[in-house]
Protein backbone atom coordinates (compact mmCIF):
# COMPACT_ATOMS: atom_id res chain seq x y z
CA UNK A 1 0.00 0.00 0.00
CA UNK A 2 0.98 3.39 -1.05
CA UNK A 3 0.54 6.45 2.11
CA UNK A 4 1.00 9.95 0.95
CA UNK A 5 1.28 11.66 3.84
CA UNK A 6 0.47 15.88 3.88
CA UNK A 7 2.31 17.79 6.01
CA UNK A 8 3.62 21.23 6.63
CA UNK A 9 6.83 22.87 7.92
CA UNK A 10 4.91 25.62 10.68
CA UNK A 11 5.65 24.30 14.26
CA UNK A 12 7.39 20.92 14.36
CA UNK A 13 4.60 19.07 15.45
CA UNK A 14 3.44 18.52 11.93
CA UNK A 15 6.55 17.53 10.52
CA UNK A 16 7.26 15.31 13.94
CA UNK A 17 3.74 13.05 13.25
CA UNK A 18 4.85 12.70 9.35
CA UNK A 19 7.90 10.82 10.22
CA UNK A 20 6.40 8.65 12.87
CA UNK A 21 3.39 7.98 10.50
CA UNK A 22 6.13 7.18 7.66
CA UNK A 23 8.28 4.99 9.91
CA UNK A 24 5.16 3.15 11.49
CA UNK A 25 3.75 2.44 7.78
CA UNK A 26 6.95 1.25 6.56
CA UNK A 27 7.58 -0.76 9.49
CA UNK A 28 4.07 -2.50 8.53
CA UNK A 29 5.34 -3.39 4.97
CA UNK A 30 3.95 -0.52 3.16
CA UNK A 31 5.47 2.71 1.27
CA UNK A 32 4.57 5.85 2.14
CA UNK A 33 5.67 9.40 1.24
CA UNK A 34 5.49 12.86 2.95
CA UNK A 35 4.99 16.27 0.83
CA UNK A 36 4.49 19.42 1.72
CA UNK A 37 2.46 21.30 -0.43
CA UNK A 38 2.11 24.89 1.41
CA UNK A 39 6.18 24.56 0.91
CA UNK A 40 6.94 22.75 -2.43
CA UNK A 41 4.09 24.12 -4.81
CA UNK A 42 4.28 27.87 -4.50
CA UNK A 43 6.28 30.62 -3.22
CA UNK A 44 3.32 32.48 -1.17
CA UNK A 45 2.48 29.67 0.70
CA UNK A 46 6.25 29.06 1.43
CA UNK A 47 6.34 32.67 2.86
CA UNK A 48 3.46 31.98 4.87
CA UNK A 49 4.75 29.17 6.32
CA UNK A 50 8.21 30.95 7.10
CA UNK A 51 5.82 33.66 8.32
CA UNK A 52 4.12 31.29 10.77
CA UNK A 53 7.57 30.62 12.53
CA UNK A 54 9.00 34.14 12.81
CA UNK A 55 6.08 34.94 14.84
CA UNK A 56 6.20 31.90 16.94
CA UNK A 57 9.74 32.92 17.48
CA UNK A 58 9.45 36.77 18.10
CA UNK A 59 5.80 37.66 19.15
CA UNK A 60 3.88 34.60 19.57
CA UNK A 61 1.09 37.00 20.72
CA UNK A 62 0.59 38.22 17.10
CA UNK A 63 -0.66 34.76 15.98
CA UNK A 64 -3.89 35.92 17.08
CA UNK A 65 -4.19 38.36 14.48
CA UNK A 66 -2.33 35.67 11.61
CA UNK A 67 -4.61 32.56 12.64
CA UNK A 68 -7.68 34.28 12.48
CA UNK A 69 -6.91 35.92 8.82
CA UNK A 70 -5.67 32.09 7.86
CA UNK A 71 -9.30 31.37 9.25
CA UNK A 72 -11.31 33.96 7.43
CA UNK A 73 -9.28 33.81 4.04
CA UNK A 74 -9.68 30.30 3.25
CA UNK A 75 -6.75 30.63 0.89
CA UNK A 76 -7.05 26.44 0.59
CA UNK A 77 -10.40 25.87 1.31
CA UNK A 78 -11.16 25.62 -2.88
CA UNK A 79 -9.47 23.67 -5.40
CA UNK A 80 -9.66 27.05 -7.91
CA UNK A 81 -7.80 28.93 -5.34
CA UNK A 82 -5.04 26.30 -5.05
CA UNK A 83 -1.73 27.89 -6.83
CA UNK A 84 1.00 25.53 -8.21
CA UNK A 85 -0.94 22.75 -8.17
CA UNK A 86 0.87 21.57 -11.64
CA UNK A 87 4.31 21.37 -9.94
CA UNK A 88 2.89 19.75 -6.62
CA UNK A 89 1.79 16.92 -8.75
CA UNK A 90 5.04 16.33 -10.56
CA UNK A 91 6.11 15.97 -7.09
CA UNK A 92 3.84 13.21 -6.34
CA UNK A 93 2.62 11.96 -9.32
CA UNK A 94 4.27 9.04 -10.03
CA UNK A 95 4.01 7.69 -6.10
CA UNK A 96 0.06 6.84 -7.13
CA UNK A 97 -1.44 6.22 -3.59
CA UNK A 98 -3.83 4.32 -2.27
CA UNK A 99 -4.41 6.40 0.88
CA UNK A 100 -3.54 10.31 2.10
CA UNK A 101 -3.55 11.01 5.83
CA UNK A 102 -3.18 15.15 6.21
CA UNK A 103 -1.60 15.98 9.05
CA UNK A 104 -2.40 19.83 8.64
CA UNK A 105 -5.54 21.96 9.04
CA UNK A 106 -5.26 23.61 6.04
CA UNK A 107 -4.88 20.96 3.38
CA UNK A 108 -7.74 18.95 4.13
CA UNK A 109 -10.12 20.50 1.27
CA UNK A 110 -8.84 22.28 -1.92
CA UNK A 111 -5.64 19.53 -1.22
CA UNK A 112 -8.61 16.88 -1.22
CA UNK A 113 -10.60 18.01 -4.40
CA UNK A 114 -7.26 18.32 -6.53
CA UNK A 115 -6.52 14.69 -5.34
CA UNK A 116 -10.17 13.32 -6.02
CA UNK A 117 -9.59 15.26 -9.53
CA UNK A 118 -6.72 13.44 -10.28
CA UNK A 119 -6.48 10.19 -8.68
CA UNK A 120 -10.31 9.33 -8.81
CA UNK A 121 -12.92 8.90 -6.10
CA UNK A 122 -11.42 5.64 -5.25
CA UNK A 123 -8.41 7.07 -3.49
CA UNK A 124 -9.10 7.36 0.23
CA UNK A 125 -8.59 10.57 2.52
CA UNK A 126 -7.95 10.52 6.08
CA UNK A 127 -7.12 13.50 8.12
CA UNK A 128 -5.25 12.59 11.55
CA UNK A 129 -5.49 15.81 14.05
CA UNK A 130 -2.85 16.57 16.58
CA UNK A 131 -4.73 19.14 18.89
CA UNK A 132 -4.94 17.41 22.15
CA UNK A 133 -8.55 19.77 22.31
CA UNK A 134 -10.96 22.32 21.87
CA UNK A 135 -10.13 25.84 22.43
CA UNK A 136 -10.06 28.81 19.97
CA UNK A 137 -6.43 27.87 17.96
CA UNK A 138 -8.61 24.64 17.07
CA UNK A 139 -8.81 25.68 13.48
CA UNK A 140 -12.38 25.36 11.58
CA UNK A 141 -10.68 24.35 8.58
CA UNK A 142 -9.21 20.57 10.35
CA UNK A 143 -12.65 19.43 9.29
CA UNK A 144 -14.09 17.81 6.34
CA UNK A 145 -17.27 15.50 6.45
CA UNK A 146 -16.43 14.66 3.04
CA UNK A 147 -13.67 12.77 3.70
CA UNK A 148 -13.47 9.46 4.77
CA UNK A 149 -12.03 9.76 8.13
CA UNK A 150 -11.33 12.08 11.08
CA UNK A 151 -8.45 10.36 13.37
CA UNK A 152 -7.32 12.11 16.51
CA UNK A 153 -4.78 11.13 19.83
CA UNK A 154 -7.68 12.00 22.80
CA UNK A 155 -11.72 12.06 23.06
CA UNK A 156 -11.28 16.07 23.46
CA UNK A 157 -9.64 16.44 19.81
CA UNK A 158 -12.76 14.24 18.53
CA UNK A 159 -15.63 16.39 20.08
CA UNK A 160 -14.24 19.37 19.04
CA UNK A 161 -14.20 17.82 15.33
CA UNK A 162 -17.84 16.64 16.24
CA UNK A 163 -18.97 20.52 17.36
CA UNK A 164 -17.47 22.21 14.34
CA UNK A 165 -19.68 19.86 12.19
CA UNK A 166 -17.04 16.01 11.31
CA UNK A 167 -19.78 12.91 11.61
CA UNK A 168 -19.32 11.05 14.82
CA UNK A 169 -19.30 7.53 12.41
CA UNK A 170 -16.37 8.98 10.92
CA UNK A 171 -14.39 9.85 13.94
CA UNK A 172 -12.26 8.27 15.88
CA UNK A 173 -10.04 8.51 18.65
CA UNK A 174 -6.45 6.36 18.02
CA UNK A 175 -4.26 7.54 20.31
CA UNK A 176 -1.32 9.32 20.48
CA UNK A 177 1.00 9.34 17.11
CA UNK A 178 4.86 9.40 18.31
CA UNK A 179 8.39 8.25 17.38
CA UNK A 180 9.54 4.82 18.07
CA UNK A 181 11.41 5.90 21.61
CA UNK A 182 8.14 6.91 23.10
CA UNK A 183 7.10 3.46 23.52
CA UNK A 184 8.56 0.85 25.72
CA UNK A 185 10.49 0.96 28.39
CA UNK A 186 14.29 2.49 28.29
CA UNK A 187 16.23 -0.03 29.94
CA UNK A 188 18.74 0.78 32.70
CA UNK A 189 22.19 0.28 30.66
CA UNK A 190 20.59 2.59 27.78
CA UNK A 191 19.64 5.24 30.00
CA UNK A 192 23.30 5.31 31.53
CA UNK A 193 24.87 5.06 28.40
CA UNK A 194 23.00 7.96 26.94
CA UNK A 195 23.25 9.96 29.94
CA UNK A 196 26.88 9.46 29.91
CA UNK A 197 27.38 10.12 26.67
CA UNK A 198 25.91 13.45 27.44
CA UNK A 199 27.83 14.13 30.05
CA UNK A 200 24.37 14.10 32.65
CA UNK A 201 24.88 12.92 36.27
CA UNK A 202 22.77 9.69 36.93
CA UNK A 203 22.36 10.77 40.33
CA UNK A 204 21.31 14.53 40.24
CA UNK A 205 17.89 15.68 39.58
CA UNK A 206 17.52 17.18 35.93
CA UNK A 207 15.83 20.32 35.34
CA UNK A 208 14.98 20.33 30.96
CA UNK A 209 14.87 23.12 29.45
CA UNK A 210 13.24 22.87 25.86
CA UNK A 211 12.74 24.27 22.85
CA UNK A 212 10.53 23.82 19.70
CA UNK A 213 11.55 23.31 16.25
CA UNK A 214 12.33 26.92 15.31
CA UNK A 215 14.84 27.69 18.57
CA UNK A 216 11.78 29.51 20.16
CA UNK A 217 13.60 29.53 24.21
CA UNK A 218 14.50 31.83 27.50
CA UNK A 219 17.49 29.75 28.01
CA UNK A 220 19.36 32.75 29.47
CA UNK A 221 16.75 34.12 31.87
CA UNK A 222 16.11 31.09 32.93
CA UNK A 223 19.34 29.97 33.82
CA UNK A 224 20.36 33.16 35.82
CA UNK A 225 16.94 32.83 38.07
CA UNK A 226 17.98 29.02 38.91
CA UNK A 227 20.72 30.67 40.38
CA UNK A 228 18.53 31.57 43.65
CA UNK A 229 16.99 27.50 43.73
CA UNK A 230 18.47 26.54 46.80
CA UNK A 231 18.96 22.88 45.83
CA UNK A 232 21.20 21.00 44.00
CA UNK A 233 20.77 19.81 40.32
CA UNK A 234 21.62 19.81 36.93
CA UNK A 235 19.95 21.81 33.87
CA UNK A 236 19.94 20.38 30.69
CA UNK A 237 19.48 23.25 27.93
CA UNK A 238 18.05 21.68 24.83
CA UNK A 239 19.00 23.71 21.93
CA UNK A 240 17.95 22.64 18.65
CA UNK A 241 19.20 24.27 15.63
CA UNK A 242 20.00 27.19 17.29
CA UNK A 243 23.14 27.83 17.64
CA UNK A 244 23.64 31.09 18.90
CA UNK A 245 21.71 30.12 22.31
CA UNK A 246 23.95 27.04 21.89
CA UNK A 247 27.12 28.75 21.87
CA UNK A 248 25.81 31.65 24.52
CA UNK A 249 25.20 29.28 26.95
CA UNK A 250 28.38 27.53 26.29
CA UNK A 251 30.61 30.13 27.38
CA UNK A 252 28.42 31.42 30.48
CA UNK A 253 27.86 28.04 32.03
CA UNK A 254 31.11 27.48 34.23
CA UNK A 255 29.58 30.84 35.86
CA UNK A 256 26.71 29.57 37.70
CA UNK A 257 26.53 27.27 40.91
CA UNK A 258 25.01 24.22 39.53
CA UNK A 259 26.05 22.02 36.23
CA UNK A 260 24.75 23.15 32.51
CA UNK A 261 24.61 20.44 29.74
CA UNK A 262 23.54 22.48 26.91
CA UNK A 263 22.18 20.21 23.47
CA UNK A 264 22.04 20.68 20.15
CA UNK A 265 19.47 18.18 18.59
CA UNK A 266 19.47 14.93 20.49
CA UNK A 267 18.29 11.23 18.99
CA UNK A 268 14.80 10.30 19.66
CA UNK A 269 16.07 7.61 22.54
CA UNK A 270 18.09 10.68 24.68
CA UNK A 271 14.84 13.25 24.00
CA UNK A 272 12.52 10.20 25.61
CA UNK A 273 15.01 9.25 28.00
CA UNK A 274 15.15 12.96 29.41
CA UNK A 275 11.54 13.54 29.67
CA UNK A 276 10.99 10.59 31.34
CA UNK A 277 13.66 11.36 34.28
CA UNK A 278 13.69 15.28 34.30
CA UNK A 279 11.41 16.61 37.40
CA UNK A 280 10.01 19.22 34.75
CA UNK A 281 10.57 20.58 31.59
CA UNK A 282 10.27 24.36 30.99
CA UNK A 283 8.95 25.19 27.67
CA UNK A 284 6.09 26.77 25.21
CA UNK A 285 5.51 23.29 24.03
CA UNK A 286 3.30 22.87 20.82
CA UNK A 287 0.89 20.02 20.78
CA UNK A 288 3.77 17.41 19.64
CA UNK A 289 5.99 18.51 23.07
CA UNK A 290 3.07 18.13 25.06
CA UNK A 291 1.84 14.81 24.22
CA UNK A 292 5.38 13.33 24.41
CA UNK A 293 5.20 14.75 27.82
CA UNK A 294 2.21 13.31 28.84
CA UNK A 295 3.41 9.95 27.67
CA UNK A 296 6.32 10.22 29.49
CA UNK A 297 4.78 12.03 32.65
CA UNK A 298 7.03 14.47 32.30
CA UNK A 299 5.24 17.62 34.65
CA UNK A 300 5.42 20.79 32.60
CA UNK A 301 5.66 24.81 33.81
CA UNK A 302 4.38 26.70 30.40
CA UNK A 303 6.53 29.61 29.18
CA UNK A 304 3.63 31.79 28.32
CA UNK A 305 5.89 35.31 28.25
CA UNK A 306 5.58 36.88 24.98
CA UNK A 307 1.65 36.38 24.80
CA UNK A 308 0.18 32.97 24.11
CA UNK A 309 -0.37 31.60 20.49
CA UNK A 310 -4.14 30.39 19.94
CA UNK A 311 -2.95 26.86 19.19
CA UNK A 312 -1.32 27.08 22.44
CA UNK A 313 -4.64 27.62 24.51
CA UNK A 314 -5.83 23.79 23.35
CA UNK A 315 -3.05 22.20 24.95
CA UNK A 316 -3.29 24.57 27.66
CA UNK A 317 -7.07 23.67 28.03
CA UNK A 318 -6.32 19.69 27.57
CA UNK A 319 -4.00 20.24 30.62
CA UNK A 320 -6.37 22.04 32.79
CA UNK A 321 -9.38 19.54 32.09
CA UNK A 322 -7.41 16.48 33.09
CA UNK A 323 -5.42 17.50 35.92
CA UNK A 324 -5.77 19.38 38.98
CA UNK A 325 -3.28 22.26 38.72
CA UNK A 326 -1.18 24.00 35.98
CA UNK A 327 1.67 25.68 36.29
CA UNK A 328 2.05 28.86 33.87
CA UNK A 329 4.70 30.96 33.68
CA UNK A 330 4.59 34.81 32.61
CA UNK A 331 8.05 36.16 33.42
CA UNK A 332 11.04 33.01 33.19
CA UNK A 333 13.36 35.16 35.48
CA UNK A 334 11.17 34.27 38.63
CA UNK A 335 11.13 30.83 37.79
CA UNK A 336 12.52 29.77 41.06
CA UNK A 337 9.33 30.90 42.50
CA UNK A 338 7.43 27.92 40.97
CA UNK A 339 9.52 24.90 41.58
CA UNK A 340 7.81 22.66 43.74
CA UNK A 341 8.40 19.12 44.97
CA UNK A 342 5.73 18.16 42.98
CA UNK A 343 4.37 19.63 40.19
CA UNK A 344 1.67 18.22 38.43
CA UNK A 345 1.60 16.18 36.23
CA UNK A 346 -0.75 13.78 33.22
CA UNK A 347 -0.45 10.17 32.59
CA UNK A 348 -2.93 8.86 30.26
CA UNK A 349 -4.79 5.91 30.46
CA UNK A 350 -5.45 4.90 27.33
CA UNK A 351 -3.62 2.43 24.83
CA UNK A 352 -1.14 4.54 23.37
CA UNK A 353 0.44 2.33 20.19
CA UNK A 354 0.54 3.41 17.26
CA UNK A 355 -0.54 0.00 15.86
CA UNK A 356 -4.44 1.09 16.47
CA UNK A 357 -4.11 4.13 13.69
CA UNK A 358 -2.06 1.72 11.59
CA UNK A 359 -4.51 -1.17 11.69
CA UNK A 360 -6.93 1.52 11.53
CA UNK A 361 -5.73 2.94 8.09
CA UNK A 362 -5.50 -0.55 6.87
CA UNK A 363 -9.12 -1.04 7.32
CA UNK A 364 -10.21 2.20 5.42
CA UNK A 365 -7.88 1.77 2.69
CA UNK A 366 -9.37 -1.85 2.21
CA UNK A 367 -6.18 -3.13 1.35
CA UNK A 368 -4.14 -6.28 2.60
CA UNK A 369 -0.94 -5.52 4.26
CA UNK A 370 1.74 -6.24 1.85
Amino acid sequence: MNLLILSSSTGGGHNMRANALKYWWEQNGGSAKISQPLESSFILYRMGSNFYNFIQKIYPAFHFIYFNFLEIASLHRYKMLILGATSWFEEIGRFKPDIVVSVHAHLNHGYYELLQERFSNNLKFVIYCGELADGVGFSRHWVNPKVDYFLGPFEETCNAAIKRGMPANKTQVVGPLLRKAFYGEISEQQKRSILSKHDISHNLPIFLLGTGANGVNRHLNVLHSLQKYNSDYQVVALCGKNDKIYNEILKIKDLFKFKIIPLRIIGDEAMALLLQSASFLFARPGAGTTTEAIVCGTPIIFDISRGVMPQEINNLNFWRNRSDSIVLCRNPKIINQLIEPRLPKIKIGIDSSPQVLINRLIEICGCSKR
